[in-house]
């Protein structure tokens, strides 16, 4: 199982690491022809399809990453989630089937170092190349901290410490798919054209915070300016055009497709510890990856539905 990471350090997007020790506000309008529904699970928003400028030549993308060139795509009609599932929408998908993730299967996940207590920090081990991970026996979905640590006044933040096969086995229970990649930055452009954010080019629009992103010097100290030093509520800040809320910052996205064959899945919008001096993939064009089987403390994700015909 691969390392998260707020950023990787090389195209690959996921180094295999061995750790020896361990065995709201109401969405806005959308585009002409979009609607937005509520069925007991989420809330969905129909977009029309058409086309749009995807990706980017942007001075601060990353080596490897591939945004460009930007170039016109076709999308065909479909939904999606307004927002990332939650805890209290998974805890619903586990009660019903007894689904166990990948992080239980392995027993230990990937947590940022800082949210621990001592005992944890000492005793979990880290990859050599991203120490502020550490790998803890106990973290899930569940228990983002690891042992001792619970979902008290979470339950509508976006759930967290999944796999992208637990993605997927969640959305075949709900009747949906994860997004194709295309399909996600459509959505996350929010009918805007090649703006690095889905509000725009100015990062915090007159001194406002309009993502959940590290605040300060990564990663010895966090602000947390923003509102929010770990996960936020999946509706913490306004939506974009089409009534999608943080598809930049709050956690990592999986998509539907594969970043290289039979490797790693493509992962969208950045993370509460993404960071200009060292990642800034928080912009709506930028793009990474990892393992499907890999989990941590900011990935999560959203589904999608193929639009009735």
């Amino acid at each position: 199982m691969s390392a998260p990471r707020c950023c990787p350090p090389s195209r690959s997007g996921s180094t295999s690491v061995t750790l020896t020790t361990l065995g709201g506000s109401e969405p806005s309008q959308g585009p002409q022809g979009s609607q937005a529904s509520q069925d007991g699970w989420g809330e969905w928003v129909r977009l029309p399809g058409g086309t749009f400028r995807m990706g980017s030549e942007d001075e601060d993308a990353n080596a490897g990453d591939d945004e460009g060139p930007v170039r016109e795509v076709a999308v065909a009609a479909f939904e999606i989630d307004a927002h990332c599932v939650t805890n209290a929408r998974f805890a619903a998908f586990v009660d019903a089937t007894g689904h166990r993730t990948d992080a239980e299967r392995f027993g230990w996940s990937y947590v940022f170092a800082k949210f621990l207590p001592g005992h944890l920090r000492r005793d979990s081990p880290r990859p050599e190349a991203t120490p502020w991970w550490c790998g803890v026996r106990g973290a899930y979905w569940a228990a983002p901290e690891g042992p001792g640590s619970d979902l008290s006044g979470r339950a509508d933040h976006p759930v967290v410490h999944v796999s992208w096969a637990d993605a997927v086995a969640f959305c075949r229970w709900e009747g949906s798919r994860l997004p194709t990649e295309t399909e996600w930055e459509y959505a996350a452009r929010g009918g805007l054209d090649q703006k690095r954010y889905p509000w725009g080019d100015e990062l915090t629009p007159g001194g406002e915070h309009r993502c959940n992103i590290w605040q300060g010097r990564f990663p010895t100290h966090n602000t947390a300016e923003d509102g929010y030093a770990g996960t936020a509520p999946v509706n913490a800040f306004p939506p974009n055009g089409y009534g999608l809320h943080n598809v930049s910052g709050n956690v990592w996205e999986w998509c539907a497709d594969w970043w290289t064959k039979d490797v790693s899945r493509v992962m969208r919008g950045g993370s509460y510890l993404c960071h200009a001096s060292y990642c800034n993939r928080y912009r709506v064009a930028a793009r990474t990856s990892n393992s499907p089987d890999s989990t941590g403390g900011n990935t999560g994700f959203r589904c999608a539905r193929s639009a009735a015909r």
